[in-house]
């Protein structure tokens, strides 16, 4: 008989992090700290765009925003 496959994948822990992303006209602001917040880890790495479900033009968007915010103090 064969080997049972298991129900978890590497794929699934990060599943629920993905939200709808921002829409294609939407701004960063670099004073929106709780929009930023979700794209970090909690060690303060930037998540990357196959796991929060953006574009390639948001992501750079994103990590200019947060790259910002740390350096204004905004951020840890």
């Amino acid at each position: 008989m064969g080997f049972k496959k298991s129900n978890s994948s590497a794929g699934e822990e990060f599943a629920a992090r993905k939200r709808p992303p921002l829409g294609p006209e939407d701004q960063i602001d670099v004073n929106d700290i709780e929009t930023l917040k979700y794209y970090i880890t909690d060690y303060g790495k930037i998540l990357p765009a196959r796991i929060t479900g953006v574009t390639s033009a948001q992501q750079r968007q994103i990590r200019q925003g947060v790259k910002r915010a740390r350096n204004m103090g905004l951020m840890a």
